[in-house]
């Protein structure tokens, strides 16, 4: 019995039905193509990937509208919310029940309050305050309260770890996601420009597994205690000396920049200055075990540990009168920008769904450079993400989307072309990952040996 196939390569080929470029092959054909075509495009000369919320869901982390209405409905049974905040919340909740598509954004959202806050604040406003929908004018101080405790929400519900078992496993299966990934992006030919990650998560699970990894990176701060915005340091690359004989210097291999495009949960301003400084993620265990739909007492959680948990420094903000240019934002957008105009480039796009305009917007734009190749992975056989690929094949026959099969994703939901497959079954092995788990199975057995339990991510 032939084994059906598990994906399709949609591009803009006129050749193949559909545009499928897997059709008609066999099982072992297609994955082979599939695998030759990937590594083709990893190895071109500059590497650019994008990052979305769909990758930190293997770690319990949410998707955007998850996300949202796990923040606003833990703030909404907060002690001592008032009436009028109760009010907003209510709306808004119910405008993202209904899922209406012709609303704002998570982000674009809290814009609104960040920037009706701003409005009748600064001293040269001409704004006393915002009459909000629901005939409700919440006051300066109301706003506030709702912004700080929305970043703590938020900073909660991102606080994820890497799962236990992945620094001790000795099995691909076994091995998180996020340590498959970086393994297999950083394995480029030392001739190539650096790989560049950029993220819009707010979690930390990519630093976690790029530390465990011993992988390098710039993350746009300088300094280790307290560490300060330098975007200057995007600039800079790691080498170490050669030998003295050689008279030259190599590149050190195992490194990427890496960019946080919403900001990130260890974020935090000081004294006008933008810091970074990673929190310790044990104190959200509790937060953690309770489930999506116990608000109330992920509330009384909050509301415990508030004096505890420090807000996230930067919220999510699009549209902003309160953060100027002077903040990081402008300045990893930009490098995005940049780095998707430059000749020879491979964009790929990981548990994003094109939902973000501004970030849709920059890499629309990027598809005019004739030399730019991108690949969306969506595990959504019918998802709109692939009709928007289509249509960009008036820009090129550059634009490809994996997805799985209408068989395959009705015989197992949510398995194939995930961050996880993807990372683990889909890109081509490197060997320094398995030398990887050959270390960790020589770690486990002298464990063993010893009676010593397993480490965990943290070890």
């Amino acid at each position: 019995m032939t084994e059906p196939l598990l994906y399709r390569l949609i591009g803009a080929s006129e050749e193949a039905p559909d545009g499928d470029l897997l059709h008609g092959l066999a099982t072992k054909e297609a994955r082979q193509r599939l695998q030759a075509l990937i590594a083709e495009w990893l190895g071109m000369e500059n590497l650019v990937v994008l990052t979305g919320s769909g990758c930190s869901v293997s770690a319990n982390g949410k998707t955007m509208a998850d996300l949202e209405t796990a923040v606003l409905s833990t703030v909404a049974h907060l002690p001592g919310i008032s009436p009028a905040l109760t009010t907003i919340l209510n709306l808004r909740l119910a405008d993202v029940a209904l899922g209406s598509g012709g609303g704002p954004s998570f982000e674009e959202w809290l814009s609104f309050v960040v920037n009706a806050h701003a409005l009748s604040t600064n001293s040269t406003s001409p704004f006393n305050g915002v009459q909000w929908k629901g005939d409700t004018s919440p006051s300066a101080a109301e706003l506030k309260w709702l912004i700080d405790w929305c970043g703590r929400a938020i900073f909660a519900e991102c606080s994820l770890v890497l799962p236990s078992a992945s620094a001790g496993s000795s099995t691909m299966e076994g091995l998180a996601p996020h340590l498959a990934f970086l393994a297999k992006l950083v394995a480029r030919d030392s001739n190539l420009g650096r790989a560049h990650l950029f993220t819009l998560n707010y979690d930390t699970l990519f630093e976690q597994a790029l530390e465990l990894l011993g992988i390098q990176y710039f993350d746009g701060f300088s300094g280790r205690a307290n560490a300060r915005f330098d975007p200057s340091v995007y600039g800079l690359d790691v080498y170490y000396p050669g030998e003295i004989a050689e008279g030259r210097v190599r590149r050190f291999d195992k490194f990427l920049h890496f960019y946080k495009l919403h900001g990130s949960i260890h974020w935090h301003v000081d004294q006008k200055e933008l810091r970074a400084r990673h929190p310790d993620l044990s104190l959200f265990e509790g937060y953690r075990a309770l489930k999506p739909d116990q608000s109330t007492e992920k509330a009384a959680w909050l509301h415990e540990n508030g004096s505890k948990i420090p807000a996230l420094g930067i919220l999510p903000t699009a549209n902003k009168f309160a953060q100027t240019l002077t903040m990081p934002f402008a300045h990893l957008f930009r490098s995005f920008q940049i780095r998707l105009s430059a000749p020879q480039t491979f964009l790929l796009v990981l548990g994003y769904g094109f939902g973000d305009d501004h970030v849709t917007r920059v890499i629309e734009t990027a598809l005019l450079n004739p030399s730019l190749v991108m690949l969306v992975v969506e595990p959504k056989p019918d998802s709109p993400t692939i009709a928007r690929i289509r249509g960009y094949k008036d820009l090129g026959k550059r634009a490809f989307v994996l997805t799985p099969t209408d068989a395959a994703f009705a015989g197992s939901k949510w398995t194939h072309a995930t961050f996880d497959d993807f990372s683990r079954s889909v890109m081509p092995d490197v060997q320094w990952l398995n030398d990887f788990l050959k270390l960790r199975r020589f770690e486990k057995q002298i464990q063993a040996s010893i009676g010593a339990p397993p480490g965990g991510a943290d070890g």
